[in-house]
């Protein structure tokens, strides 16, 4: 008999049918991981396990008893921390202690809610509110909750999307040794491939099907994870199997769901030929030849830095910067949060001072914000009630003035074609999905003709099989325009997917570039030919190491 056991179990809200045929055995001591996009119904199916909701088909049992209602027998974290406020790290601890051991002396009690705490490594932070507490810790008393109250099953739902990459990558590797140690058993939902291959013993698919639709989603096969434990993340990079299961399972996402919301083909639009104005550019070789000053040097950083005063005097984020670009080039700038990323992309776009050096772009020097930047940043920032042809229309109107508004509209039309809502032009941004609004943002950055892109973690706030699918969209478009372009990131797949050259940044403060990795895959590139490219572990072990030799920051200390 399985330890926790779902038959037949579907469930609908109203007409739509979110869930069904969920057939799933989970043996004790197991550690299962269920893959999913977002709006498949993971949450619902993790909310039936945990008898916070009741199926409208089939059973759930657990030891052979039926699910009811919520008990202390399930441990459930959310992505969201839920704790409350006014009470300390070791009060939040001590309501699930208390609900279970009401009758346990005080002392018993205190010491069992500190064994949790220290095992989540927050002891030093007991008498700290969750205000005062980074959101890595925030989840981390959220897991030591829930397994105060000594739960015969771990429901995990999504509890590290929210996090930083390398806030994340310590959670997971706490967890894992948190597994090993207390033997429980563990469901992992997920949206994350390579979390799920480092923790699971066991990965099974959440198939959209008609998801949303009349159909339901429902469980695809099962994968089984035969890698040995502990998994470092480094390491696994060079192992067959890894390689073998990490390519089957992102095949098998890929061909369930990457192309729901694929970008369409439109009706044949073609770009009309109208040149946007160019502000502070050099207006002569614009103008009568196109050309431009130097194109082996059309961006430079010059040994750029980044100084804010602090009340213990000067800090020092970016220390150095220096970097050339070629016309059309695309760079991926990656590395550790707080490593001034964002700050080199912010002095770029001129929406933040350089203290010290230059950046210069096609021979002038950038001082200040102008429309041959246009940025890209992880939250479109649209206005609302606004269509989104009309959001695309607002910098297309300022940077074509002499073009007619039929030419405008054709080329609003055409880049919001090309990321795939040639039926979603007149929808309103408040009534898209994150991932649609991003596509919106993509149009519009496009659309305003710039000779610089500037991608700020353009794809950070969606779940990474909706990533998938928009960096497709983007390499899709860029290969149309070859726009010069810096996206910054935190994913390695997605610098490599993307890049030229891979820029690799030391930890902050005095943060500089630690070294450059040139990508020599063809393009147009996709996540299929990428997995297949012999060079990609190659290069992905290249930029693993890298990140893994500075996450504790001694090299930082060392620059500074």
């Amino acid at each position: 008999m399985a330890f926790l056991e779902l038959s037949g179990v579907g469930k609908s809200y109203g007409d739509t049918t979110v869930l069904r045929d969920i057939d799933l055995a989970i043996e004790e001591g197991e550690f299962i991981a269920i893959l999913g996009f977002s709006g498949t119904g993971k949450t619902t199916l993790v909310s039936l396990m945990a008898g916070l909701i009741k199926p409208d088909a089939g059973s759930v049992t657990l030891r052979g008893k039926a699910v009811t209602g919520p008990g202390a027998d399930r441990g459930v974290v959310f992505q969201s921390y839920s704790l409350m406020p006014w009470l300390t790290v070791e009060g939040n601890v001590a309501l699930a202690v208390d609900a279970v051991m009401a009758g346990a002396p005080r002392q018993d009690r205190r010491a069992r809610a500190a064994r949790y705490i220290g095992m989540v490594g927050l002891s030093h932070a007991a008498d700290r509110r969750p205000a005062e507490l980074s959101g890595g810790m925030r989840q981390r008393v959220a897991v030591a909750r829930a397994l105060a109250m000594s739960p015969d099953i771990l429901l995990l739902d999504e509890p590290l999307s929210a996090l930083d990459a390398l806030t994340r990558a310590k959670l997971q590797d706490e967890i894992e040794a948190i597994w090993q140690q207390e033997k429980k058993t563990v469901v992992l939902i997920t949206n994350d491939v390579d979390e799920a291959l480092l923790l699971a013993d066991r990965i099974i698919p959440l198939d959209p099907g008609s998801a949303g639709g009349p159909e339901g989603a429902t469980l695809g096969p099962s994968f089984k994870v035969d890698l040995k434990r502990p998994r470092d993340r480094a390491a696994v990079n060079h192992d067959r199997d890894f390689k073998r299961l990490r390519s089957e399972i992102t095949e098998y996402l890929m061909a369930a769901g990457l192309g729901r919301n694929a970008a369409a083909d439109g009706d044949g639009r073609v770009l009309p030929q109208v040149v946007p104005i160019n502000i502070g550019g050099p207006p002569k070789a614009w103008r009568e030849a196109g050309r431009v000053n130097n194109p082996d040097r059309y961006v430079e950083f010059s040994q750029i830095k980044k100084i804010y005063p602090t009340p213990k005097g000067p800090l020092t984020v970016v220390d150095g910067f220096d970097l050339k670009m070629r016309k059309g080039e695309f760079i991926s700038l990656i590395g550790h949060s707080g490593c001034g990323k964002s700050t080199v992309l912010t002095m770029t776009a001129g929406l933040t001072g350089v203290s010290e050096g230059g950046v210069i772009l096609d021979g002038r020097e950038v001082t200040d914000a102008g429309p041959d930047r246009a940025v890209v940043f992880q939250a479109p920032s649209l206005f609302p009630w606004l269509t989104a042809i009309q959001n695309v229309a607002l910098g297309v109107d300022r940077v074509y003035p002499h073009a007619s508004p039929a030419e405008r509209h054709d080329v609003v039309a055409y880049y919001l074609e090309r990321v795939g809502l040639a039926d979603s032009m007149d929808k309103k941004a408040s009534e898209m999905s994150n991932g649609m609004r991003q596509r919106v943002g993509i149009a519009r950055a496009f659309a305003l003709s710039p000779k610089l892109l500037l991608l700020d973690e353009p794809f950070g706030m969606l779940d990474s099989l909706t990533r998938w699918e928009l960096q497709e969209v983007l390499m899709e478009v860029w290969a149309r325009t070859q726009v010069t372009a810096i996206c910054v990131t935190h994913d390695v797949d997605e610098a490599i997917l993307m890049a030229d050259r891979v820029v690799m940044m030391t930890n902050g403060p005095n943060a500089r570039i630690g070294k450059i990795l040139h990508v020599d895959i063809p393009r147009p590139r996709t996540r299929r030919a990428l997995l297949d490219h012999p060079r990609y572990y190659e290069y992905r072990a290249e930029v693993l190491n890298f990140l893994d030799e500075y996450e504790t920051g001694v090299h930082a200390r060392k620059a500074s």
